[in-house]
């Protein structure tokens, strides 16, 4: 298997041939009955119970879209909430993800400066070498805030080249309310976020961090809810890998996002989280799977598949 992490993405989009990642974003409210009426993960406000029903739910999910997709990008703060046991579950589900075969990318959006950067980078990217913690496994890639600028950057991006994983570092987000400060422009019409990507281009093409694919392992995170950004993004930065959040519950449509993808379908990560991993709540799916929850997942991946994949015809 390659060592660095943009040449095995590459591979692993060949293998699934799609562009689409899964985002595990779990809920217990919004869990399946069929785990939460479990006799031992049927109290929410029972930390050990629900961490268990999480756990069992989404590794049961990774299990159904493994054979599919590429990655998975795991959302610590979905798993932070339950303190030590949330952790212990996040790390045990990287292992699973790992043995599955899946990239992991954990979306905790570090950010800070000198020895800080460099223990956060420490604890997120490094596989330990501490006696006790020799079988945890760190992500492939997580996700980064690059306001402190280079000084921000450079910390986390040392550690994954060394480690041969990735970072995506926050460039222009998906939700609404970004515009009002990552649009702002300089006196010379220059955007915020086109500021930010500057900075992480000249980062992410030193050539001691391009893989043999000629992708770098440090990509950019840009929502998929603002098209208009991404021709010129995509063109300027044509080593990056871009991971692409807003498709499907946050209302980006597939052409919106595959505009990321160059023609051979590389060059982004297109994540759906609550439209896939809650897809037994949409009555399509409960219609034509009824309970069976782990169907309905199936079909959402195999749909949102299609989806993107006609999508891509419109660009070719």
């Amino acid at each position: 298997m390659p060592n660095h992490f943009a040449d095995r993405l590459c591979e692993a989009l060949g293998t699934k041939k799609t562009s689409l990642i899964v985002g595990l974003d779990p809920v217990y409210s919004r869990l399946p009955v069929a785990i939460t009426e479990h006799r031992h993960m049927n109290d929410e406000f029972d930390a050990a119970a629900a961490v268990d029903a999480i756990f069992d739910f989404c590794t049961q999910t990774m299990r159904v879209i493994a054979p599919m997709v590429p990655a998975v990008k795991l959302n610590i703060a979905f798993f932070e909430k339950y303190l030590w046991e949330g952790l212990e579950t996040y790390y045990a589900l990287i292992a699973e993800a790992d043995d599955l075969g899946l990239e992991v990318i954990g979306d905790v959006k570090r950010g800070d400066i000198g020895h800080t950067a460099e223990l956060y980078a420490a604890a997120h990217l490094t596989n330990p070498e501490l006696a006790g913690l020799e079988d945890t496994l760190a992500p492939d890639a997580i996700t980064v805030n690059g306001y402190t600028g280079i000084d921000g950057i450079e910390p986390f991006a040392k550690v994954a080249s060394e480690q041969g994983k990735g970072l995506f570092v926050l460039v222009r987000t998906s939700n609404p309310s970004a515009a009002a400060i990552q649009d702002f422009a300089d006196a010379d019409g220059q955007k915020m976020y086109e500021k930010v990507a500057e900075i992480v281009g000249e980062i992410a093409e030193k050539p001691e961090r391009i893989g043999s694919s000629g992708y770098s392992n440090v990509g950019m995170v840009v929502g998929g809810t603002a098209p208009d950004v991404t021709a010129t993004l995509r063109r300027r930065y044509d080593k990056v890998w871009f991971l692409v959040p807003g498709y499907g519950s946050q209302g980006a449509s597939a052409a919106d996002c595959v505009r990321f993808c160059k023609a051979d379908g590389t060059g982004a990560l297109i994540n759906a989280s609550r439209s896939i991993i809650y897809a037994y709540e949409k009555p399509q799916y409960k219609g034509q799977f009824g309970n069976d929850w782990k169907r309905c997942i199936e079909q959402a991946v195999i749909d949102a598949k299609v989806d993107l994949a006609n999508a891509m015809q419109t660009l070719i």
